[in-house]
């Protein structure tokens, strides 16, 4: 069976039921979510249960297109785990630290082959509720490739559902709160601080009351 194929039944069977099923998520807004590239989804980060979330909201044609952004030197620990996450979840590997090579490169070729990224511009897991200073590659990343997308996001629940330590998901609602595509600016620290403010905006605390979304058709 093919690495396409394989990634296609872990989202049917896996990612799907026990996101939308066993933990239930409340999304809204989702329309907002790129069907197609070049586009970066940009999401707080609190547990590991983020990426599934954030995969969770795209339809199967789309899933071949999907890339989270994660750090090598934690998901390519080992080989098997290396194999998962390269062949399944689809990463793009970055290196944190002493990187001799661009760090970035992988993330622009594969926005100038109009993928989209999922990117958690904390760097790492954060307190719940409580924002990290944000890294500024989404910046560069968006004066190499100009024509790219922000989509801003906001993820409330998955720390309780898996929090540093846990193995298991607890069965918890996620809610995920998705904004409207953000301008570009080319002054970094004006774009940096619009983007957190607007992450800050789309916590739940500051939305009104609306229904939620549906799950995606495949």
């Amino acid at each position: 069976m093919g690495k396409k194929a394989l990634r296609l039944l872990f989202t049917m069977i896996i990612v799907w039921p026990v996101i939308w099923l066993w933990l239930g998520l409340r999304v809204k807004h989702r329309h907002h979510i790129p069907a197609a590239g070049p586009a970066i989804v940009v999401a707080n980060h609190n547990s590991h249960m983020d990426v599934f979330a954030l995969l969770s909201l795209f339809s199967l044609r789309s899933q071949q297109q999907v890339h989270p952004v994660a750090a090598a030197d934690y998901f390519l620990r080992n080989r098997w785990l290396a194999w998962f996450t390269l062949n399944i979840l689809n990463i793009i590997p970055v290196t944190r630290k002493g990187a001799e090579a661009d760090p970035l490169a992988g993330c622009e070729q594969a926005l100038r082959q109009n993928k989209i990224l999922i990117l958690f511009p904390e760097g790492s897991r954060g307190e719940p509720g409580t924002l990290s200073p944000l890294k500024s590659g989404i910046w560069h990343l968006l004066e190499r490739v100009p024509e790219t997308t922000v989509i801003p996001v906001w993820l409330a629940g998955t720390e309780k559902v898996m929090a540093k330590g846990n193995r298991i998901p607890l069965p918890l609602f996620i809610d995920v709160i998705v904004g409207e595509a953000l301008a570009p600016h080319p002054d970094k620290r004006i774009f940096m601080d619009n983007l957190l403010q607007t992450l800050l905006r789309l916590q739940p605390h500051s939305q009104g009351t609306e229904a939620n979304d549906h799950p995606p058709h495949a």
